[in-house]
């Protein structure tokens, strides 16, 4: 098996709800798993979420948890953007509008000075986003 780069999201107390938004914008199969799951009996975050993966038709992988109370300080959405490119306009277009959901579009999807159609937004959980959609190559 090759290395993969995969995103791993982290949230305070809504990964579940991030990952089921995820996979109904992305498509695909998602495993949860809770802290309880593994044996965590700490009530205060037992049902958080202590591992997610969604995989999706189009081959991407997003993992995620949520950082249980005592951990580290978390700023939420500060550690990570999440870039999805191609050349499929409609799937990608597909992408951002369920993304935009919600979100706060910092970029709007539009054609940029190289060519491609580019935009950014934060999503309702806080994650940055960059959808690049490759121009035809002529």
């Amino acid at each position: 098996m090759a290395s993969l780069l995969t995103p791993y999201l982290s949230f305070r107390d809504t990964a579940r709800a991030a990952m089921e938004f995820y996979r109904d914008v992305l498509g695909g199969e998602l495993e949860v798993h809770t802290f309880a799951e593994f044996g965590d009996a700490d009530a205060t975050f037992a049902d958080l979420v202590m591992h997610a993966k969604l995989e999706t038709p189009a081959g991407f992988t997003l993992m995620a948890s949520d950082a249980p109370p005592g951990m580290a300080e978390f700023d939420a959405g500060s550690q990570i953007t999440v870039s999805l490119s191609g050349d499929d306009d409609a799937e990608l277009r597909g992408y951002w509008d369920g993304l935009s959901d919600g979100a706060k579009v910092g970029m709007p999807l539009e054609r940029q000075v190289w060519g491609d159609v580019y935009g950014q937004l934060t999503d309702r959980f806080g994650i940055s986003w960059m959808v690049n959609i490759a121009s035809p190559q002529e």
